[in-house]
């Protein structure tokens, strides 16, 4: 079963981490503004090192372990605020979240085949904070021995 769940994991971040770095290849090559190519090269950078645990995590390898549990770290949190805001997801998300407003109110939004990385000084008027269930589940698995 640890092998099924290691695979199904380094599964998701190839292809997130894949699809991330051509996305962000995309973003980065028009060079446009510098703002906009900075958050595109750290984009490139974090997808890039996804990729790479992915491929180590699916070879078998200790150190792919190791750099898998950092990959699911990085996307465990989801921040916005009108201040700050981070979000880092590769191949898969589940993120359970809390709209801090006048009521706040919780809510859960998920989907699979997919990446998305947002990096940003200014944020939505409305702040969100949660934590991706996926990352987290992922995280314990990995630390299991």
């Amino acid at each position: 079963m640890r092998n099924f769940l290691f695979r199904l994991i380094g599964i998701f971040e190839v292809a997130g981490g894949l699809y991330g770095v051509a996305v962000m290849l995309r973003r980065l090559l028009p060079l446009g503004s510098t703002h906009d190519s900075i958050v595109a090269l750290i984009g490139l950078l974090l997808f890039g090192f996804v990729l790479v645990a992915g491929v180590l995590l699916l070879e078998g390898s200790e150190s792919g372990v190791r750099l898998s549990r950092w990959a699911q770290l990085l996307q465990l949190p989801l921040i916005a605020t009108p201040v700050f805001s981070y979000a880092l997801h590769s191949g898969a998300f589940v993120n359970v979240f809390a709209s801090l407003q006048v009521a706040p109110r919780l809510g859960i939004d998920w989907h699979f085949g997919t990446q998305g990385f947002v990096l940003a000084v200014a944020g939505p008027a409305v702040s969100r904070l949660g934590i991706n269930l996926l990352a987290l589940l992922s995280w314990l698995v990995l630390r299991l021995r």
